[in-house]
Formats: structure tokens, sequence, C-alpha cells
């Protein structure tokens, strides 16, 4: 297969997509556009509707979708070729790949006329523009440094936030937007930082390295980072060709067959796990071997040079599927239900208004006191709604901190086979040499520091289920409280009109469910993330952001510096008493494991009772911003149906409303939407058809 053929296909398929974001954008802003001028008009003549909430969230979904992107974050240990696998895939010697871990900062690509780099920093210094050479220059640092700063605690470059490396590439310019991550294994804090933007990536591509399969550190990030969270991630295994190389008869073609299958037996055994989705084995469309190098020399020489035996066209291909029908399908899904709402919206409010428009005065102010019983229903329901959500707050934010609790008290009764996974490579005889020492010292801390840090991660994904559990029973009451909240509406406008009013987009209860309801039941969102790490970006919700962010912070700042000074004394004067030997080293060891849990189990309680706290808060917040902004969106739609009668009665009062010019005045404004709605359907079926 020609990798310049499937890389055309893929920026075609990108190109298509681009275009149907833009047509239904344009679809979204010409109906908010057309909402808001009929609004106007309507000042002037039988009144507004009350579509304000509908305005800002077509406006809202419009420039979402018009600024979109796919963003790609790319994860994997240091030395595993991440950069190298970037510069080949955009066909040039962009990123540092020379040395390592090459960049110290989270890199992000994105399209932009001119080349430029823009470094941007967490100490409010003010952006810096740099070349591309100077970037290189400066922010790359060697083994050496990169292993004593590892050893320290320190960053590289601590002032520094993430630096934006824009370029005119095609492939960025129809909708790529790349993450480079630091690599894995170069602290335990890099590692949070990665983590910390894995919910705001449409996929993941996390590349391995052929001749060193799965690593410990590897395995470790799959597990407590990856898995289980429901993410696209894709494994690029990277310098398949070194396979053969390390061959020693590297033409023997059995022998070439035997070291490869026995390597994919490794990596299958390793990976499976993470290649499910809903029960289904997607090993096949997410585990890809290349040739990251070879495929960068060859693009060097002639951008349009065949890639086939580099795994790059087969990647490709699945990375296109995964990205323009799966995700874009989801995302353009979420605008149709966003216009589809308004349209209902205002032809409800079209169909209540005209048989009012004759209504005198004294009439319509009867009328309208005669729905004052159902205006106080809907209250109730949103009194009721906004209790079971307090409800479902207090008692997750109990349950879940008090899990923490009781997690963190039991860690001492499994420790002893627990921390056998962390200290393999402890010299325990090291300690004894004044030379040595700092170092021992320096490698227990850091298996400290992986062993709570897996602790917290392995705690977070059961939190994280019990928060999927309680956004699962949310999502079902809001479903039944809007069928409810649409009963009471529909007899305030049989009550108003006289007339029953037909369901206007079908027949189910998601179809005729306020616009709230489709809201708190997860159907619809208009948060976008936000790279630079804000957790909350324009309207929205995202629980799992506000959870991430607090389990970041809270990381091992809480545990390792008290737990390992703590620890290192006692086992210090464990050690000093052995004397030398191979028997005395494995009896170290035990004495290690053995002071350490005495000390651990000291400290725990203390562990325990800090963090209780801060967990109960951030995890009542996730449900108090749920319940700001559903709050805020029933309010509002009560309101409005308030405010479209009596901004009615207002007209009424200060002029005659001439019935025939309105009557033509609001079937057009109806006939206006529902045209940009059909556009908007046209350009979704079209591209799903395609797709």
């Amino acid at each position: 297969m020609s990798y310049k053929r499937q890389t055309e296909s893929f920026i075609n398929d990108l190109d298509r997509v681009a275009k149907v974001r833009s047509q239904v954008a344009s679809c979204l802003n010409n109906m908010a556009q057309t909402l808001t001028r009929g609004e106007s008009e309507g000042k002037n003549t039988s009144g507004e509707l009350g579509l304000v909430r509908d305005i800002e969230d077509l406006s809202k979904a419009s420039d979402n979708l018009r600024e979109g992107v796919f963003r790609l974050l790319v994860l994997g240990d240091m030395k595993r070729g991440k950069s190298t696998f970037l510069n080949a895939l955009i066909g040039e010697n962009l990123l540092p790949s020379d040395v390592n871990p090459c960049t110290a900062l989270l890199t992000v690509l994105r399209y932009g006329t001119e080349k430029k780099v823009t470094v941007y920093f967490n100490d409010r210094t003010p952006p810096e523009q740099i070349d591309f050479k100077s970037f290189k220059q400066r922010y790359t640092i060697d083994p050496a440094e990169a292993k004593r700063l590892e050893k320290e605690q320190k960053q590289a470059f601590p002032n520094v936030d993430y630096a934006v490396v824009e370029y005119p590439l095609a492939l960025l310019e129809k909708g790529i937007e790349i993450v480079d991550s630091p690599g894995l294994n170069d602290t335990e804090a890099r590692n949070e930082l990665s983590l910390g933007y894995i919910n705001n990536c449409h996929a993941i591509l996390f590349v391995l390295r052929a001749t060193q399969p799965c690593t410990l550190a590897e395995r470790r990030y799959l597990e407590n980072y990856i898995k289980g969270r429901g993410l696209g991630v894709f494994f690029l295994i990277n310098a398949w060709d070194q396979v053969r190389e390390s061959l020693i008869d590297p033409d023997d073609t059995e022998e070439i067959a035997e070291a490869e299958n026995r390597l994919r037996r490794v990596f299958k055994a390793n990976l499976a796990d993470y290649c499910q989705v809903d029960g289904c084995d997607i090993y096949e469309e997410r585990v890809f071997e290349i040739s990251a190098i070879k495929a960068l020399r060859l693009r060097l020489k002639n951008s349009s040079a065949s890639l086939d035996k580099t795994g790059f066209p087969e990647f490709m291909g699945a990375l296109s599927t995964f990205l323009t029908q799966e995700r874009a399908i989801s995302e353009l899904r979420q605008s149709r239900t966003i216009a589809r709402q308004s349209y209902t919206r205002v032809k409800e409010a079209i169909e209540r208004r005209i048989p009012l428009l004759d209504a005198d005065v004294k009439q319509l102010k009867e009328r309208i006191n005669s729905v004052e019983p159902e205006f106080k229903k809907l209250n109730e329901i949103c009194y009721q709604f906004k209790d079971e959500i307090k409800s479902v707050r207090d008692s997750k934010a109990k349950t879940i901190a008090d899990s923490f609790r009781s997690y963190v008290l039991n860690l001492g009764n499994t420790f002893e086979i627990d921390f056998l996974h962390y200290q393999p490579d402890l010299r325990f005889m090291d300690f004894l040499s004044s030379g040595k020492r700092e170092a021992f010292e320096a490698g227990l801390r850091e298996a400290f520091e992986r062993y709570v840090n897996d602790k917290l991660a392995a705690w977070s994904i059961t939190a994280e289920k019990e928060m999927d559990g309680a956004f699962l029973q949310l999502s079902k009451s809001a479903a039944s409280y809007g069928a409810s909240y649409t009963k009471v509406t529909d007899k305030i406008t049989e009550k108003l009109t006289g007339q029953k009013i037909p369901p206007v987009m079908g027949s189910t209860n998601e179809d005729n469910s306020p616009s709230w309801a489709k809201w708190a039941a997860g159907l619809f969102s208009l948060a976008r993330g936000n790279i630079a790490g804000v957790a909350m970006a324009g309207a929205g919700f995202d629980w799992k952001n506000i959870v991430l962010n607090f389990i970041t912070v809270m990381g091992v700042g809480a545990m390792i510096t008290a737990v390992s000074g703590i620890v290192l004394g006692p086992i210090g004067l464990a050690l000093l008493g052995l004397g030398v030997g191979v028997v005395q080293a494995d009896q170290a060891r035990k004495e290690l494991v053995k002071a350490a849990k005495k000390e651990l189990v000291k400290y725990l309680p203390q562990v325990a009772q800090q963090q209780w706290q801060p967990i109960h808060d951030a995890v009542k917040e996730c449900f108090e911003v749920y319940e700001k902004e559903v709050t805020e969106r029933m309010n509002d739609d009560i309101k409005a149906r308030k405010a479209e009668l009596d901004n009615l009665i207002a007209q009424k009062e200060s002029h005659e409303i001439n019935h025939g010019a309105e009557l033509a005045r609001l079937r057009q404004l109806e006939i206006d939407v529902s045209s940009e709605l059909g556009n908007l359907e046209t350009a979704y079926q079209n591209f799903i058809a395609v797709a």
C-alpha cells in the first residue's frame, strides 16, 4: 500500500470531517442568528418568545465545532521513539529526538501559517516565541542530567508549563492536534502531568519498543492510568525492524518468523486487556508494528515515498476510521441534538403564541392565572431533582472519602507482598557504604513513590466507578423528571390555548424531554477540552476532570515525603546491625520490608485522617457543579415560559397587535429555523452514509 495514498486518504477523510463540521456549525450559527433576529423583532410585535438559552447553546455549539480538532496524545517511556514517530508522521525532522529524554516539556503540535514555537510559563512570565533551533537546544537535556534530576525529584524546567509548536502542515490544517508528552519513566510527577491531559484527548498513541517488550514502568502506567477508563488507545510497537537485526542470522526466515511470533505473543499477553470494547476484542485494530526511523528516513528523502512494511499505512487507516467515523459521528450527533431541541422549543412557543394573539388582555391574564398551579409543579420538579442531586452528593462524598480512609488503613495488611514488586533493584548492602548510601536512599524513596502512586491510582479507579454509578443514576432520574416536566408543560399549553400540541420531533421521551433534561442525562455537552489543564472550559460538565485534577494534586505529596523520611531512619538502624554477605543481603531485604511496614502503619492513620476531608470536598464539588448547571437550566426554562406570556401581555397593553402580520412573521420564523435544521440533518445524514 502506498503511504502517499494512505496519507492522502486520511487527509481527505479529515477534510470531509472539517467540511461537515463547518456546514453544521454554519447551520447552528444561522439558527442562532435567526432566533436572535426573531426575538429582536418580537420586542415590537407580540413579544419575545424566551429563547435566550437556546441562542446561547446554539452559538456555543457552533463555535466548538468551528474550532474543533482531533487531539492525539502521544505517551510512552523515554527512548521509545515518540518524537521520531511524530517526525515520520509529519514528514520532517521537527521535534527533538536525538537524546534522552529529548524534550522535558509537554509539547503541543498544531497548525499555523508560520513555523514558530511559543513557550508558556506557569509563573506569570509572558509567553516566549523562539525558533526551532533554539527550542531544540534550550529544552533538551542529556541522559546524565535527566538521571540526576530524577534522583533529586526535580524538573528540568520547573517554571515552564508547556510549548506550542505551530507548523503549516496539511495533516494539522485539516484538524489534527498532537500532544507530545515527556517520558513516562522521567519522574512520577511527570507521569501525573501526562495523566492530567488524558481526558482532554480524542485518542492516545502509546509507543512501545519491540526490543524492550512491556517494561515494568509501562505495565504500571497501563494498569494505573489507562485500564478501565474507556479511552481510545492505539499501541505502536516501534523499532520492529530491529527484531531482525538482533538475530545471529538476519537472513534466516524461520528464525525471523519465530522471533517475531514470540514477541507478538508477549505483547498480546500484555496488551490484550486494553483492547476490549464492550466485550469485543479489537486487538488487531489497535496494535501496530512500526519502524519510525525507517519511515522518517524515507519521508525525508521523498515526502511521497511508499511506506509499505513500516506499519504506518495500516496504523493511519485504523486511526482514520476511529477519528473520522466513531469520534466525528458522536460529535455531530450532539450538535444535531442541540439543533433539534432548539427547533422544538421554537415550534412549541409559536404554537402557544398564535392562539393567544386574538385574546384581549383580560382573557389572557385569566388564562395565565389558570396555569399558576402548573408553574408551581414545575418548580416542585426542579426542587425534587435538586434535592436528589444533593442527596446523592452527600452520600457519595461520604462513601468515597470513607473508602479512601479504609483503603489507606488496610495498606499495611498487604504491604509485605505488595512492596516486593517495587524493590527488586535495590542493593541493600550499598546502605553500608557511605559512598553509596545516598544512591540507595534515593532508590528506596523512588520505590516508595511508585508504590504509593500505584496504590492511589488503584483506589481512584474504584472511586471513578462509584461516580459513574452515581451519575448514571442521576441520568435516569433526569429522564424521569424530564418526562414529568413535559407532561406539565403540555398541560400549560392546553390550558392556555384550549388545544393539545402534538410532539414536534418524535414520540420518545428523549425526543420530547426539555433541554435541561437532555443536558442532565448527558445527551449533549458544551464543554471543550483545554490542553492547558483547565478542568471546566465553557459551559458543560466533566466530573472526571474535577476528580482527576484532585487526585493529580494529591498525588504523592501527602504521603511520600513523610513516609520515606520516617521509614528510612529505622530501616537504617536495622540494616546496620546485619553485617555483610549474601545471607545478610536477603535478611536485609526482609528487615527493610518489616521496618517499612512498621513505620508505614504508624503513619497511615494520619494520612487517612488528613485526606478524608479534601477527598470528601472534591467529590462534593463534582455534584455541586452539576447541580448548579441543572438548576440554572431548569430555572431559565421556567422563567422563559413565564416571560413568554408576560411579554405578550405587555405588548397587548402597549399597542394593537396586527394579527395577520404577526402570524406571518411567526410562521416565517418557524420555516427559517426548520430550514436550517433540515440543512443540518442533510449534512449529518450524508456524512453518516459515507462513513
